[in-house]
């Protein structure tokens, strides 16, 4: 070594010299570098599993654990009201779904009706009265039969009738009348006491005095009628005022009915 001036100078082996202070420089810089890549080599060691340079996020549509999708139905959830429905229950009747059949209750009727024993001929009562509504002219026009039934049990009356002229007293000679049935015939029950008529309606007598018949034929008046339906017998009935006069020995029927006609 040379003189004080030299005491922090070195000559290395190539002649070159380097101060003291550089070189304890450099050796902290040294270390600091080697410590900085130590404490990345610590962080690496910790995450080996994953693939440097390459993260892959989270997926936003991957399920988180074993939670149900939202658009998986919950089975068997119980509703606001309280009662436990599931997705597979049979829908409820519709309200509008019939709760039975109308034609099996007309069925149920029609049957009643027909188990009704026929009225008998000696259970009812039958009268006659000029009808409100006939045609024209001057003869009965048309007449409205009723029929009572007088027994202490229910019948059926059916049908339309049968009509012949009589005289007073003589029902077993009579003239019968052709009848052009009108309407369709059903049943009609009758409780004991009820009613039911048919209308009978006369080819008129024209003009006054003994009249006349459109057709050239003479004028009939009969007394009585002899009135009769199927299964109840046959009944002398006369008008509560004056006589049947008609024309042609033809008469339009009803079938009987629960409804008085006018």
């Amino acid at each position: 070594m040379s003189g004080n001036g030299d005491r922090n100078v070195r000559v290395n082996g190539s002649g070159k010299r380097f101060g003291v202070r550089g070189s304890v420089a450099a050796v902290v810089m040294a270390s600091a570098a080697a410590l900085a890549l130590t404490g990345c080599q610590s962080g690496d060691s910790s995450s080996a599993s994953v693939s440097p340079g390459h993260v892959d996020p989270p997926s936003a549509s991957a399920p988180s654990g074993s939670a149900p999708s939202a658009s998986a139905p919950a089975a068997d959830a119980p509703s606001a009201s309280g009662v436990t429905t599931s997705p597979s229950a049979e829908p409820a009747r519709s309200a509008s779904s019939p709760a039975g059949d109308v034609g099996d209750v007309g069925a149920d009727v029609t049957e009643a009706a027909a188990a009704t024993p026929a009225c008998k001929a000696g259970g009812l009562a039958v009268t006659a009265h000029q009808a409100a509504h006939r045609p024209s002219g001057t003869g009965t026009g048309a007449a409205v039969v009723e029929f009572t039934n007088t027994s202490a049990k229910t019948c059926r009356l059916k049908g339309h009738p049968s009509v012949a002229g009589a005289g007073n007293g003589s029902p077993g000679h009579n003239s019968p009348l052709a009848v052009t049935p009108k309407g369709s015939a059903s049943a009609v029950t009758l409780a004991p006491k009820g009613r039911a008529w048919v209308k009978l309606t006369f080819v008129q007598v024209q003009g006054e005095g003994d009249g006349y018949c459109a057709s050239g034929a003479d004028p009939v008046v009969y007394p009585t009628l002899v009135v009769g339906l199927p299964g109840s017998g046959k009944h002398q009935v006369a008008l509560d005022d004056g006589q049947f006069a008609e024309c042609d020995n033809k008469v339009t029927a009803t079938a009987v009915s629960a409804v008085e006609p006018s």
